[in-house]
């Protein structure tokens, strides 16, 4: 059984945000990570996300990470064209 989980698909338009939600509740993370892979490209680290601190934002009004001990959320708040991928959660 998954010890984590997303949604299997989300869909937006350019310029309407979209959030991504990772679920672990059987494993107290302290760290979460995001990754995200372009077409024909291999996954890159976007974000590690510290559990206990606050919503981060990289850059300012765009991305944002708000982690806790069992779940973290990706927000794309002005998605761009450049942003269609696949984005995974790890712990």
């Amino acid at each position: 059984r998954a010890q984590v989980q997303q949604e299997p698909s989300a869909e937006t338009t350019e310029g309407t945000g979209i959030s991504i939600n990772c679920s672990h509740p059987k494993i107290g993370a302290g760290f979460t990570y995001w990754y995200r892979q372009l077409t024909d490209q291999p996954p890159q680290l976007l974000v590690m996300a510290v559990q206990g601190t606050k919503p981060m934002q990289d850059p300012p009004g765009r991305l944002s990470v708000a982690p806790d001990r069992r779940s973290s959320t990706l927000r794309l708040t002005q998605p761009r064209l450049g942003d269609a991928a696949v984005y995974y959660c790890a712990v």
